[in-house]
């Protein structure tokens, strides 16, 4: 088993410290995130340290700082050239990477999200691929990404899953209006939802347009709100939302 560490403890890193515990690593994370840490503690029996110990400590460390704080988080560090890295910061090239974890350079980055503490997270990876592999799969898929704008691209389509559940949110309240019953409703809507995923199979190319028109055929329910959505212009929103995001998390 290796020796994690984690700098920042935070949302992100705290389903990674579950997922990675349960898999007898031993972990040590920062007070960065005072109550999160002090939680997995009392949880888990993880050691709370200051950053420099829990690098120290490690052979492994995951980086799950704010991106805007990683310069003043990570520069007063110092890194060994034995050990690996994983960054989760959404926006740090793996240029500003490289210089502040010097003299380290095996690395990779990836996008976690909350729910690979219970598997099915794919993780795109820019970098040392088989690291990731190694700690998560094969409860959560690795995808390895060519370039870090790929890496960025994804790190885009991250950021529409809550747009997706901003939706849903929506669809359950409407439904929520006619029939007086929220918890319901918001039960209704993601099961719903929820299912009908969880029942596609994985990794065939087209099958979410498949699926679509599946449903949406003509004179249908579905294909009314396929259409009124495209009318509307959600598809246009959501491209320019991804393209302005992207745009955003270039070097």
């Amino acid at each position: 088993m290796a020796k994690l560490g984690f700098i920042g403890t935070g949302h992100i890193a705290a389903p990674m410290v579950r997922f990675l515990a349960e898999r007898g690593h031993e972990i040590a994370v920062t007070r960065r995130g005072e109550a999160v840490s002090a939680a997995l503690k009392a949880e888990l029996g993880v050691t709370v340290a200051e950053p420099q110990a829990v690098v120290d400590a490690s052979d492994i460390v995951f980086l799950c700082v704010r991106p805007q704080h990683a310069a003043e988080a990570l520069e007063p560090l110092t890194f060994r050239a034995d050990q690996r890295i994983v960054s989760v910061m959404a926006g740090v090239s793996r240029a500003e990477l490289g210089r502040l974890c010097a003299p380290a350079a095996d690395m990779v980055q990836t996008i976690p999200l909350g729910y690979l503490e219970q598997g099915g997270c794919p993780l795109a990876a820019f970098g040392n691929d088989d690291l990731l592999a190694d700690l998560f799969a094969p409860e959560n898929p690795v995808v390895k990404v060519a370039s870090e704008a790929a890496l960025n691209a994804h790190f885009a389509i991250c950021a529409f899953v809550p747009g997706v559940l901003d939706l849903a949110a929506s669809a359950s309240g409407w439904l929520a209006d006619h029939t007086g019953d929220a918890d319901g409703a918001e039960f209704y809507t993601t099961q719903l939802l929820s299912g009908f995923l969880s029942a596609m199979s994985k990794g065939s190319a087209g099958r979410l347009a498949e699926e679509r028109d599946a449903l949406a055929t003509a004179g249908s329910l579905s294909l009314q709100m396929t259409e009124a959505l495209r009318d509307g212009g959600a598809h246009d929103t959501l491209r320019d939302a991804l393209a302005a995001i992207g745009k955003r998390l270039e070097p």
